[in-house]
């Protein structure tokens, strides 16, 4: 594999870099849009209204992802809005009362808890992963990744990102140690706790080194949870 570029994160003091292998992510089609706001339903129509926008756009499916399908088993939970944040094209619509139409090509997530367009790490990660039993999540830039499990401080580490088949990837880490592994698939995944849909299913192993002698390293902690593309993943 070639070396593409270093990645080094800021915040903490690191001699070591890491560096990002494989090929660059493909970059989504010019003529669609990410954008995140509200999904909701009016008279049996979908609407979305973007993030600080008041413009409200008719909604079609053009993602076979039974988007609406599943924003509706959500709503079943309360009352909406729920929040989405979604990749499409827009358009002229015929209905009357939006602003157009947002054809939706991709879905990243669907939720209806969760910090939604306050969210203040959105623009800058590439990367959100998170499970339960016991909680954990990793949230990655450009510059590093963050390890958060309760009890324990938050781990800033360098990474190396390594491209698989299938739009599969994996991002590995060494330190104090201990080696984590956090593996990626494009697969469709429900957060088991909030319901929140997410477009990535992700696996964190984290593997201990030996206690020392010829004791061998201590078992891998497997524990699997969903993930999604922040918004400094253009894909």
């Amino acid at each position: 594999m070639h070396v593409i570029r270093p990645l080094f994160f800021a915040s903490i003091a690191l001699l070591a870099g890491c560096q990002l292998l494989g090929s660059q992510p493909e970059k989504a089609p010019a003529n669609l849009v990410r954008m995140q706001g509200e999904l909701s339903t009016q008279n049996g129509q979908w609407q979305f209204r973007p993030c600080q926008e008041q413009r409200r756009f008719a909604v079609a499916d053009n993602s076979h992802s039974d988007l609406f399908e599943e924003a509706s088993a959500l709503l079943h939970d309360g009352p909406g809005p729920l929040f989405a944040d979604l990749r499409g094209q827009l358009g002229a619509s015929a209905q009357s009362g939006s602003d157009g139409q947002f054809s939706v090509e991709r879905f990243y997530r669907i939720q209806r808890e969760g910090p939604a367009c306050a969210d203040p790490n959105f623009k800058r990660l590439t990367l959100h992963a998170s499970g339960h039993e016991p909680d954990w999540s990793v949230q990655v830039s450009r510059r590093g990744l963050v390890l958060t499990r309760p009890g324990k401080a938050p781990l800033a580490l360098p990474y190396l990102e390594e491209q698989l088949p299938d739009g599969r990837f994996n991002l590995t880490s060494e330190a104090n140690g201990q080696r984590l592994e956090l593996w990626v698939a494009p697969q469709r995944c429900v957060d088991n706790m909030s319901g929140t849909l997410q477009h990535l299913s992700a696996e964190l192993r984290i593997s201990g080194a030996a206690r020392g002698g010829d004791q061998p390293p201590r078992a891998d902690q497997v524990q699997r949870g969903c993930a999604y593309y922040g918004g400094a993943r253009d894909k």
